[in-house]
């Protein structure tokens, strides 16, 4: 790694999040485990007690002075806060690795997904001051289409199964509340989703949530056309987004329809050199509960369509949190080489 290059200090805006405290987990356990941590926060959280390098320390409340003399400012709390973090981290000189989309419509802002040169055949510079970290879903999709390319991909069609940890802890919260209640036999209340969470599938949350998964749908398609390299693969992308009533695991169900002939020994060969963790068929599928914890996208051994000639069937799933944190570390590692 490079020494010294700036002060050996790292900055996490958002430190209180869910994604912020395992992106914390993360760095302790990576080569930045002796640099200098430094967890900021919006004022309603800082004062916050926590733990960093095996010491306490408290969160303290972001301001001017929060990112001087840091080498990475990872933004991993709400997307309004990731924004008001941009300016004073630019100013600070910090290379920001952005977690939560404050980026998404920056020009400046670079994509990045594990393996996304290889697949995309486009030179990531590093002296680029931005980068923009996908999201499980993006990651998991953008691999799959760039994966597919050889095989003469014309359309893919996939559904994600969003997770509520996408709603931060208070959509975690409000599942385990929800799931008490119904097993109790109560009424259940939904300030945060609107609508009955726990033990259902939704396509919307209800009129008065703040979280609208159209919204979220949207952000993923922005991620993924940028992780693409533009319109002209996404172009040929269908999705949809729907509610799953579990905590941290991101599943989706794709389709492909496929030009080159194909069978599943081939699409598994490639799919492995891709960085997928693949699944056979005679073990169970993977599922929100065997992601945890996993820093690779699982996929189950692709199954030909029935019906359609060059049309396959993709199942996988991921750990919401923990592969987008895995690979903003795995970035700062590799701008560190």
């Amino acid at each position: 790694m490079a020494t010294d290059r700036r002060l050996q200090k790292m900055v996490i805006a958002g430190a209180s999040s869910l994604l912020g405290n395992e992106l914390k987990a993360v760095l302790e356990e990576s080569l930045f485990s002796a640099w200098d941590l430094r967890l900021v926060e919006e004022e309603v959280v800082a004062g916050t007690l926590t733990e960093a390098a095996g010491a306490a320390t408290i969160i303290q409340r972001v301001d001017e002075d929060s990112f001087r003399g840091a080498r990475y400012a990872f933004l991993t709390g709400s997307t309004d806060f990731g924004k008001r973090c941009l300016m004073p981290a630019k100013d600070a000189g910090a290379t920001i690795i952005d977690l939560s989309r404050a980026t998404l419509s920056d020009p400046d802002a670079t994509p990045w997904f594990p393996r996304v040169e290889a697949l995309s055949r486009r030179t990531i510079a590093k002296t680029a001051t931005q980068f923009s970290v996908c999201s499980a879903a993006a990651t998991a999709l953008a691999t799959l289409t760039l994966a597919l390319r050889s095989f003469g991909l014309q359309h893919l069609v996939a559904v994600v199964f969003q997770p509520v940890s996408e709603a931060g802890r208070e959509g975690i919260e409000e599942l385990e509340t929800q799931t008490s209640q119904l097993l109790s036999f109560q009424t259940i209340g939904s300030p945060v989703f609107g609508a009955q969470a726990a033990f259902n599938l939704l396509p919307c949350f209800g009129s008065d949530s703040g979280h609208r998964l159209a919204d979220r749908l949207l952000q993923i398609r922005a991620e993924l056309t940028g992780a693409l390299g533009g319109d002209a693969d996404s172009k040929n992308i269908a999705m949809n987004l729907i509610h799953a009533p579990v905590f941290y695991g991101m599943a989706f169900n794709a389709y492909a329809l496929l030009e080159v002939e194909a069978d599943s020994a081939s699409l598994t060969t490639a799919f492995r050199h891709d960085g997928f963790s693949m699944v056979p068929a005679s073990e169970a599928a993977p599922n929100n509960v065997s992601v945890a914890g996993e820093t690779s996208i699982s996929l189950r051994t692709p199954e030909p369509d029935s019906s359609h000639s060059g049309g396959w069937w993709f199942w996988g799933a991921a750990d919401n949190l923990r592969l987008p944190a895995w690979n903003g570390c795995k970035l700062a590692e590799w701008l560190e080489q």
